[in-house]
């Protein structure tokens, strides 16, 4: 037995990371996932850094799938693009909302031709609503939403600066949150018979992954007490080696102070009056931490010191660049990376499977990051399309050549959000 949704195919409409993650989680689980890519390619071929048409970013979200490339702006390649979606049982995508419709490829088209389908739009605020048109990306969703304030919070900025953050976590979030969706979807297709729409909104996504929204949105004022137990105020320590590691309990938190007293062997300190409130711990901080860190600094190696923390049930955490980690003994075993082509004699490295299937006991498909419009032939064959009519397709302008030089976006930078404005001039 294979992979859990083999035999489906998904259309991906999708651009550089909302929308390729999803269908990229659907892929590595075993969907034929056909990427729809306009003239002028997605943007993330164009990241940094990048061997030819293949960008490592690239190749991370879109390895394995086949590729078309066609411009909707004519009329014989929006017939393609049809039949296309009359062949799949899952469509993605995450452009601004209404932009598909102008072609004629929104749910209410497609899905009249294929009551069956399951059809994903992700984007910034919705569907519907006030926000409807707003463009969207990782970093004003996450603004928007109320993260790039809980971090400055968390972080403060004394020098005046507000901080964001280096990962996209509104477009990586909602890609899962999509693909979630997506599998419910078919179960209840596998019910029922009847395929439906999904509308994702990034805004959403990021309250619904916010463990700390109901105590943000509570009249309760905590003062110093920690209102959660770890990513709240987590303390950084050096070993007895002398590598820096985390854990996740507070020194401050009423509810976490106690592990380390435990661990430590020091009940007395409950009773020192530098230590007796959550106030008084985090105005005395400095001091219950040197505390610790002395403590650390009897053992003899990490080992003994992680022995006596585990016995508390305090877990540790090594600092470590990604380099470091994917080097480390347990993710060459799991494994947590692989190697994929650049299409140019050289790999590129991009993450693992982040889960294993008992009844999966083949090893992983490779995944080739495909050029553009690499398989225009053979998908359109599969559809019925006779090489005299691919042919006419072509001199149509309706697909786009795998190999040809790809002209630089025009005014517009490089961007990592999840609904990308229209690639295409038109316009509804």
């Amino acid at each position: 037995m294979g992979l859990p949704l083999e035999g489906l195919r998904v259309v991906d409409f999708s651009r550089v990371l909302a929308g390729p993650h999803c269908a990229q989680t659907l892929l590595e689980l075993g969907a034929d996932v056909i990427k729809v890519e306009p003239p002028r390619g997605d943007l993330s071929r164009f990241a940094f850094p990048r061997t030819g048409e293949v960008s490592g970013y690239y190749a991370q979200q879109n390895s394995g799938k086949r590729n078309v490339s066609i411009d909707l702006n004519v009329a014989a390649a929006r017939e393609v693009a049809l039949r296309l979606c009359d062949s799949a049982d899952v469509i993605v995508e995450n452009f601004r909302p209404g932009t598909l419709a102008s072609f004629g490829l929104d749910y209410a088209s497609v899905a009249a031709r294929n009551p069956r389908v399951v059809y994903a739009s992700i984007s910034g605020y919705g569907q519907t609503g006030p926000w409807r048109g707003r463009m969207a990306y990782a970093p004003t969703v996450q603004a928007e939403s109320g993260l790039t304030a809980t971090t400055a919070t968390h972080h403060g900025h004394a020098d005046g600066r507000l901080r964001g953050d280096s990962l996209s976590h509104a477009d990586v979030y909602s890609g899962l949150q999509a693909a979630i969706a997506i599998l419910a979807a078919l179960h209840h297709r596998e019910q029922t018979g009847e395929g439906q729409y999904v509308d994702v909104a990034m805004a959403a996504v990021m309250l619904a992954i916010n463990e700390r929204v109901h105590v943000d949105l509570s009249n309760v004022d905590l003062g110093a007490e920690r209102p959660i137990l770890g990513a709240t105020d987590h303390p950084f320590f050096t070993s007895p080696e002398g590598t820096v590691f985390v854990s996740p309990m507070s020194l401050v938190g009423s509810l976490t102070f106690p592990f380390y007293l435990a661990a430590m062997r020091r009940p007395d300190l409950a009773d020192d009056p530098r230590f007796a409130t959550p106030e008084l711990r985090l105005e005395h901080l400095a001091e219950l931490h040197a505390l610790v860190q002395t403590w650390i600094l009897t053992f003899d190696d990490m080992a003994s010191l992680d022995a006596q923390l585990d016995e508390a049930k305090i877990a540790t955490g090594r600092l470590r660049g990604i380099r470091e980690f994917a080097e480390t003994e347990w993710a060459r075993s799991w494994p947590a990376t692989r190697r994929v082509p650049d299409r140019s004699g050289g790999d590129i490295t991009v993450p693992g499977r982040p889960w294993h299937f008992s009844l999966d006991t083949a090893p992983p498909a490779p995944r080739v990051p495909a050029l553009q419009g690499e398989h225009n032939e053979e998908v359109l064959a599969a559809l019925g399309y006779s090489a005299a009519e691919v042919d006419h397709l072509r001199t149509q302008g309706a697909l786009v050549q795998p190999g040809r030089e790809i002209p630089p976006p025009e005014g517009q930078a490089e961007v990592t959000g999840g609904a990308l404005p229209p690639v295409t001039t038109r316009t509804r």
